[in-house]
C-alpha cells in the first residue's frame, strides 16, 4: 500500500508518516520500482501501535523505546505516565486557579492584572513571614481581593500566617464565600478544616451561617466541632447537643462550655442546656472524668442556672466529683457575695 492510501486509511498525514520513517519508528517494508514507499500490513499495524501510544501522551522517543527496548515494561511506563500526568494536571490547576483569581478581581487594565499577579506571587512565597507581611503591611486603600484571600486561607498551613489571612478575610466584603464553600467540599480534610475556621471568623452578615450549618454533617469531627462552636457563638441553639457532646468527649470542651454559657443568657436555652448536662451526668455514672468535665461546664452557666445541679453533685457518691462541685460552689458564692 502506498503512502497516500495509508494516510487516508490511518488518518496519519503523509508528512507525519515520512517523519516516522526518518526517525525509524515506522519504516515501510518495501519500495516500488519508482522508489515510492510501500507499506505492508505489518507496517500499518505498527503505525496504529505508534498512534495508540502517542494518545497516552508519550513523546515519539518514548514510543520508540516502548516498541524496541525490552527493558521498558508496560506497567512501568504506565506508572510513569500517571505521575507525569498528575504533575501536569497539578500545574494546570494552579494556572487555572490563578486565572480565576485574576478574573474574580475584575482588573480594569493590564496594570491591575500585574498587581494581582504580584499579590499571588507574594501570597504563595516560600517565606511564611513574607506571606504574613503581604496581608498585614498592605498600603492603606490597597486591599487584597477577597477571592485571593480566601484561596490563600485554604492553602495556608502555617498557623500564624493562616490567622493573619483569616483576620483580613473577615474584614473583607464577603465575596470570598464561594471559595470557602468550595473548600468545605474538598476531599482534603486539611482544606475543609481551614475553610470552617475561616467561616467561623467571618460575620453573620457575610453569609457564612448556612455553610457552617452544612459543615455540621462533615465526616471529620474537627470540622463538625468548629462549625458547632461558630454557630453557637451566633446564637444557634440547635447546636446545644453537639456542644454538650464535645464536653463529654473532652474535645474543645472548654470552648464548648464557654459557648453554652453564652447561649444560656436565654432562659429557654438555659433549661435545654441544664437538662442535657443532667442527662449526660446520669449516662456517665461510671466515668468520673466525663462527670468532672460536665461539672466544670456548669460553672460557665450564668447566674444560678447550674448551681442547683452543682449542689446536688456536692453530695455525689464519687468523692472526687463531690469535691470538685463543692469547690466550684465556693467560688460561685464568693463571686456573688463580692
Amino acid at each position: 500500500m502506498l503512502i497516500g492510501e495509508v494516510a487516508r486509511r490511518s488518518g496519519v498525514s503523509t508528512r507525519m508518516l515520512r517523519h516516522y520513517d526518518a526517525l525509524g519508528l515506522v519504516r515501510p517494508s518495501g519500495r516500488t520500482v519508482g522508489g515510492y514507499r510501500e507499506y505492508s500490513d505489518e507496517d500499518i499495524r505498527r503505525i496504529f501501535h505508534v498512534e495508540s501510544l502517542r494518545s497516552l501522551g508519550l513523546s515519539l522517543k518514548q514510543v520508540g523505546d516502548a516498541l524496541e527496548d525490552p527493558a521498558v515494561t508496560p506497567s512501568g511506563l504506565v506508572g510513569d505516565l500517571i505521575r507525569w500526568t498528575e504533575d501536569r494536571v497539578k500545574r494546570d490547576q494552579e494556572l487555572l486557579d490563578r486565572l480565576r483569581a485574576i478574573d474574580a478581581s475584575a482588573p480594569g487594565d493590564w496594570q491591575g492584572v500585574l498587581r494581582i499577579i504580584g499579590l499571588l506571587q507574594e501570597l504563595t512565597s516560600t517565606s511564611a513571614s513574607r506571606r504574613q507581611q503581604t496581608v498585614l503591611a498592605r498600603p492603606e486603600g490597597v486591599p487584597i481581593p477577597a477571592e485571593l484571600l480566601a484561596g490563600a486561607v485554604l492553602a495556608e498551613a502555617d498557623p500564624v500566617v493562616a490567622g493573619a489571612l483569616r483576620w483580613a478575610l473577615a474584614r473583607s466584603d464577603g465575596e470570598g464565600m464561594g471559595t470557602l464553600a468550595a473548600g468545605l467540599r474538598a476531599e482534603d480534610v486539611g482544606i475543609r478544616r481551614r475553610a470552617v475556621l475561616a467561616l467561623a471568623e467571618t460575620s453573620e452578615a457575610q453569609g457564612g451561617t448556612g455553610l457552617l450549618e452544612g459543615a455540621l454533617a462533615d465526616p471529620d469531627g474537627t470540622v463538625r466541632r468548629q462549625a458547632a462552636l461558630a454557630l453557637g457563638r451566633r446564637g444557634r441553639t440547635a447546636v446545644v447537643p453537639t456542644l454538650v457532646g464535645m464536653v463529654v468527649e473532652g474535645c474543645n470542651d472548654v470552648e464548648a462550655a464557654e459557648v453554652l454559657g453564652a447561649l444560656c443568657e436565654d432562659a429557654g436555652c438555659a433549661h435545654q442546656v441544664v437538662t442535657a448536662v443532667v442527662d449526660e451526668l446520669a449516662a456517665a455514672a461510671a466515668d468520673p472524668a466525663v462527670r468532672i468535665r460536665l461539672t466544670q461546664a456548669l460553672v460557665e452557666l450564668p447566674g444560678t442556672t447550674g448551681q442547683e445541679v452543682l449542689r446536688h453533685l456536692a453530695h455525689d457518691d464519687d468523692r472526687v466529683v463531690a469535691l470538685v462541685a463543692s469547690a466550684f460552689l465556693g467560688i460561685l458564692d464568693e463571686r456573688s457575695s463580692g
